[in-house]
């Protein structure tokens, strides 16, 4: 077991009190923050020279599961802000000093929705936008956010290259007032705004070329954990989260199950209720075991000198949401079991359904594209644009 891991899963009853409170706040509480930091978790794929793990993937996937499975906001702002790591690590080197230079465990917030428009100038861009869903976003100090740039040599006011771009607080609104959800309210999402800020070209990232790992390969090229691509390892950390998310679920119906009595009936006695029961179980396990047994093959590929091909990340991502569909629909089946007590805010079941149906609305989550996709890859058809495979 790796060291976070293991921190959290000895501290877990910790984690899931700031639940409660972080659902209530609209963000994760300070003390959240402060455990999830405290974890190392942020800093499992960080490089080891700031700090950092640059851990097994597989070990960060499990790592998330397991505290999502149990507090759900936090989890999920663990799987998001732990992941960018990952995509820093590769980046410009001036960057990475400029982050983790004084503090290693700075945080950085997102989101990569293309929404954000980039004019070039001299050394760099002049960065305009509004993006929602900037998870964990109170506690970072930096945030990556997509959008369309100006290409080098084309004409101005075409934004036609898909780019992420590295901005510290300074530069970007949080908007206070624009995280009002249903679920996973814990997690903080807020907006985010950007008026014509400057951004360095060495503080921005082609998005091609990232999921090429062109910046893996000049950057750190005696590093086999980024040798992953970014298309293929950021949207499994999404799965991990949600599939934690789902596991929660049944877990909480499992507990609930236990001193459960309908009518006279105790409902272990009930055979429809333990057959959903069992099944989902199965289906949370055979989850798991699919999404962390491929990135552990394609990382033991990497670690051995293999370079990750399109056909292997097109598998990996349609193995991804599969996943995440039949956990959640494991957690659909017992939640139709549990009953009207299970509707009030005092029963964990509810909210981690809530929090479970807007983790399934996360960009990485949505399925019948992914699949059609990857149908029409063996025919040799071209991937359409904006499907996240």
């Amino acid at each position: 077991m790796h060291p976070v891991r293991e921190i959290i899963t000895s501290n877990i009853d910790r984690f899931v009190n700031q639940e409660v409170p972080s659902n209530e706040l609209g963000r994760v509480t300070d003390e959240g923050a402060k455990l999830i930091r405290e974890s190392g978790l942020v800093r499992m794929l960080q490089p080891k020279e700031y700090g950092g793990f640059e851990a097994d993937p597989r070990e960060f996937y499990l790592t998330v599961m397991e505290l999502a499975s149990r507090a759900s906001s936090l989890g999920w702002v663990g799987s998001v802000v732990g992941v960018h790591p990952f995509q820093f690590g590769q980046g410009d080197p001036r960057m990475q000093e400029e982050v983790w230079g004084q503090d290693h465990d700075t945080w950085t917030a997102s989101p990569y929705a293309p929404i954000g428009k980039a004019r070039r100038v001299d050394g760099g861009f002049i960065l305009s936008g509004q993006w929602p869903f900037s998870s964990g976003t109170d506690h970072c100090k930096w945030a990556v956010l997509g959008g369309f740039a100006e290409s080098k040599n084309g004409p101005a006011g075409e934004f036609t290259v898909l780019t992420h771009f590295v901005l510290p607080r300074a530069d970007y609104e949080i908007l206070q007032d624009s995280w009002n959800v249903m679920g996973l309210a814990g997690t903080g999402s807020k907006d985010v705004l950007v008026k014509e800020v400057f951004v360095p070209e060495y503080r921005t990232y082609n998005v091609q070329d990232l999921n090429d790992c062109v910046y893996a390969t000049r950057n750190r090229p005696d590093s086999p954990l980024y040798q992953l691509p970014f298309d293929l390892f950021f949207p499994g950390a999404i799965s991990a989260a949600t599939m934690g998310i789902a596991a929660g679920v049944v877990k909480h119906f499992a507990e609930y199950t236990g001193g459960r009595v309908r009518m006279g009936v105790k409902q272990t006695q009930n055979p429809y209720h333990m057959a959903s029961l069992g099944a989902a179980l199965a289906d949370i396990d055979a989850s798991r075991q699919h999404v962390l047994g491929e990135i552990g093959e394609i990382y033991k590929f990497v670690l051995a000198g293999g370079k990750v091909t399109k056909e292997m990340k097109y598998q990996a991502r349609v193995n991804q949401v599969r996943a995440v569909r039949r956990s959640a629909e494991a957690a659909a089946e017992v939640f139709k079991h549990a009953g009207g007590n299970a509707s009030r805010l005092t029963n964990p079941i509810q909210r981690s359904w809530r929090d479970l149906s807007v983790a399934m609305g996360h960009a990485c989550n949505i399925d019948d594209p992914v699949y059609a996709a990857y149908a029409g890859s063996l025919y040799g058809l071209p991937i359409p644009r904006g499907v996240v495979i």
